[in-house]
């Protein structure tokens, strides 16, 4: 499913620093008309406020990441402020002192590329202008096969330059994939199908077995490394999830932060928001591979990530067997999340089961939504209202999410959310007028029991569609929605998906929170 189809740390000794890190406070303010919605919890975040307690290996990961992009530039004139631009990215929550702290050194350290700094500390083993032994013998691997993506593996010596986007497989054994002429090309993106789209935006990384051209290394590696791209549609968080965060782990999660990532086509956007997983699942800040100059040796290189559906992983082709549980289980542990599982709140206590609704502003968006909103708070539900300026910041709202037991949203990228809440939640996708079900469930109803999620329908009729207003009721839009469709994908994409809200029946909404209100409490 393309892009437009879905809206949008291991443990270091720092001794004080984490101290005070850990007096920084959690703000979830509360924003939203509480005047007309008086029972509504509303969320804002600030940026530079939030940390989130667990996580100091990924603080100093943030560090040691900023201290490499820094090394990118030549003198300390060019040296890029320690918080983004509004325009690129979030403020860090590292601060300028803490940054200035590692002072001049430390950034002449990572400029001279000696090591590599682990996140606990320790190195990698990397040597500066290294002609150290190398196997006899290297051997090259590569499956074309997949239709969502192309990998090599590759082990023995194994050199990279990433400025070329080259790979060198050094005298290869006989019994190695021979690529015609000596050279194979990737694209290392999970969406190999969209050749003429999607994979256009990703960036060719050349291997070859051509011993007449190889480099000598600069820099030695003594763990693996894998390359990927964060270019694609990995800027919509439904692709970010899919086409680049699981098929990471499904990769790399094997060598349990021993790992090297090379990213192409880096996206500083993506890498700060993917931060405390990247910190997670590898012990090593990750090198732009496309601004990266030195010839960098390694053990073993996997180019391209494994990837087998839609929001999912299919334990049997995983090369070590991993499902979506222990996908959710990751992700519990590098955002800190607190409940694996969702319980039955207790009606004669009290309690009140917690219902997140994701807002849309441009398309499909709930014209009626404060009434939404007030019918399921009427039935017994806490509401908590969540909009695009919230689920920006991926960690603090993960915590959100983890603490709701239902999830409620039209369909869109935000439902992508939904692999941070407990098992046995529930997600109630929205569907909107336009036979449209087939994208609905291929990206959150059929991953679901993977998950253990619970799904909840509800499909937008002709008297719901705000296209009632802009096209009469013999327009195909009504009686042959499919025509439309085959019309081509824009053409659907501009009617069914960009172009209507929804307006919906609030008596029927109300008598789906009551069957969802019975099934998530006890009394």
């Amino acid at each position: 499913m393309k892009a437009r189809r879905n809206e949008s740390s291991k443990k270091p000794r720092c001794g004080g620093a984490a101290a005070a890190w850990l007096l920084v406070p959690l703000v979830v303010l509360i924003v939203l008309k509480t005047d007309s919605l008086p029972q509504l919890t509303r969320l804002n975040f600030t940026a530079t406020s939030f940390f989130v307690p667990g996580l100091e290996r990924e603080k100093i990961w943030q560090q040691q990441q900023q201290l490499v992009e820094a090394a990118k530039f030549k003198d300390a004139d060019r040296l890029p402020k320690t918080t983004d631009s509004v325009a690129e990215a979030p403020p860090s929550p590292a601060s300028s002192d803490e940054i200035a702290s590692h002072g001049v050194d430390g950034i002449k350290d990572l400029k001279d590329e000696k090591n590599i700094i682990a996140m606990n500390g320790k190195v990698d083993g990397s040597l500066r202008n290294s002609d150290v032994a190398a196997p006899r013998s290297s051997k090259l691997n590569c499956n074309f096969s997949s239709e969502r993506m192309d990998v090599c593996a590759m082990d023995g010596d194994i050199r990279v330059h990433g400025k070329s986007a080259t790979v060198y497989v050094v005298a290869a054994s006989n019994d190695s994939y021979r690529p015609e002429n000596g050279t194979v090309t990737i694209r290392p993106y999970s969406r190999k199908w969209e050749i003429s789209t999607t994979m256009q935006m990703v960036r060719e990384v050349k291997i070859t077995t051509d011993d007449t051209s190889q480099p000598q290394c600069t820099v030695t590696h003594a763990v693996p490394a894998v390359v990927f791209s964060t270019g694609g549609y990995s800027y919509n968080f439904f692709h970010t999830m899919t086409d680049l965060v699981i098929p990471l782990f499904n990769t790399a999660r094997e060598y349990d932060g021993h790992v090297q990532l090379l990213v192409t086509d880096y996206d500083r956007t993506t890498i700060f928001k993917l931060r405390h997983f990247l910190g997670k699942l590898s012990d090593f800040p990750v090198i732009d591979f496309d601004a990266d100059d030195a010839v960098r040796c390694f053990p073993a290189v996997r180019v391209g990530i494994e990837s087998h559906k839609e929001l999912g992983i299919i334990p049997a082709l995983s090369r070590k067997g991993y499902t979506m549980k222990d996908f959710q289980s990751f992700l519990q542990s590098a955002y800190s999340l607190k409940r694996a599982w969702a319980t039955p709140a207790n009606r004669s206590s009290g309690q009140r089961p917690r219902l997140l609704m994701m807002q849309r502003r441009k398309s499909r968006a709930l014209t009626n939504e404060e009434n939404a909103l007030a019918a399921a708070r009427e039935v017994g539900f806490e509401v908590v209202v969540a909009g695009p300026e919230v689920v920006k910041n991926m960690a603090q709202f993960a915590e959100v999410v983890n603490s709701c037991d239902v999830m409620v949203g039209v369909h869109g990228a935000g439902l992508t959310n939904l692999v941070f809440l407990p098992r046995s939640a529930t997600v109630v996708q929205i569907v909107p007028w336009g036979e449209m079900k087939w994208a609905c469930w291929s990206a959150f109803r059929d991953p679901l029991p993977d998950m253990g999620l619970r799904y909840v329908e509800y499909e937008v009729t002709a008297d719901e569609t705000t296209l009632k207003d802009v096209y009469p009721r013999d327009h195909a839009v009504f009686t042959n929605p499919l025509a439309i469709h085959n019309e081509g994908f824009g053409k659907m994409w501009s009617i069914f998906l960009e172009g209507q809200n929804v307006t919906i029946d609030i008596g029927r909404f109300t008598g789906v929170m009551r069957q969802i209100y019975q099934f998530v409490t006890i009394s």
